[in-house]
């Protein structure tokens, strides 16, 4: 007797079910799990007609729980070694590496703007000029000069997303782009 398409859909569900619930207890995490059996399902292109070989899918199943426990397993290496580094030289180390890579990258950046707007900006930001007395010393209103730092802060964010691209636009602070 052939089966129709609700009850082919039925049986589909159940082996989905019965296969989220295999992985679940051998992960401990539902979400996890209902990702693993994804891309098991994709992997393997599972078709309605496919469901008899549940002996088959289950295997790849259990490949895809031992590659993701290989996964974690490298990751957490990776993250013993990494707090090793960090314990070894110091994190005031990094941070001030880090700050001198970014320095420079938005230095560079900087020197692409016009030169009213870069010493603007090196004036205020680098120097730590307030803008009142930088409008003195340039010889123009605050409010002129509030408005030049304005738009050389605009025109250097433009840059550095042109340089680094969309990671600048959410905050990247790996700077070794070679821009």
């Amino acid at each position: 007797m052939a089966m129709t398409p609700a009850s082919r859909v039925g049986v589909l569900a159940d082996v989905h079910r019965a296969m989220i619930a295999f992985v679940e207890r051998r992960v401990g995490d539902r979400a996890t799990a209902e990702d693993l059996v994804q891309e098991a399902w994709a992997k393997a292109e599972v078709k309605e007609e496919d469901v008899p070989a549940k002996a088959w899918m289950y295997r790849v199943l259990r490949n895809a729980i031992i590659d993701r426990s290989r996964r974690l397993g490298t990751q957490a290496r990776g993250l013993a070694a990494f707090a090793s580094e960090l314990e070894a030289t110091g994190a005031d180390v990094m941070s001030t590496d880090l700050d001198n890579m970014v320095c420079q990258c938005i230095g560079q950046l900087a020197k692409t703007l016009p030169a009213d707007q870069a010493e603007a900006l090196a004036r205020i930001e680098l120097d730590g000029l307030a803008v009142k007395e930088y409008a003195e010393e340039a010889g123009i209103t605050a409010s002129n000069a509030g408005v030049r730092v304005f738009r050389a802060r605009v025109a250097l964010r433009k840059r550095v997303v042109e340089a680094c691209g969309i990671c600048a636009q959410h905050g990247c602070a790996d700077c070794s782009c070679g821009h």
